[in-house]
């Protein structure tokens, strides 16, 4: 509980995924209706099931990097922590 509050470990990665799933259903769902308007509609609606998620995803994935260098930058930072709290041991 710590963690969260002083906000070293976070929850938006796990809203971006639902946000994902939400956003992915969305375009399948706004496919279909655009298949059964008629006209070119049924071509559109395909190409919105098709690319929509997609679109989705690759925006979601941008947004996880930022969350993805902050875990890596953490995990340097708690090495060479334990590099130097071991050379100053040495030195002592």
């Amino acid at each position: 509980m710590n963690e969260f509050f002083n906000f070293n470990q976070m929850i938006t990665p796990t809203i971006i995924k639902i946000l994902f799933w939400a956003g992915a259903g969305l375009s399948v769902l706004m496919g279909l209706i655009t298949m059964f308007s008629g006209g070119y509609g049924f071509l559109a609606g395909l190409v919105i099931i098709a690319a929509g998620p997609l679109i989705v995803r690759v925006y979601c994935e941008l947004l996880i990097v930022y969350f993805k260098v902050h875990e890596s930058l953490n995990r340097v930072n708690n090495t060479l922590d334990r590099i130097a709290a071991k050379n100053k041991n040495e030195i002592d």
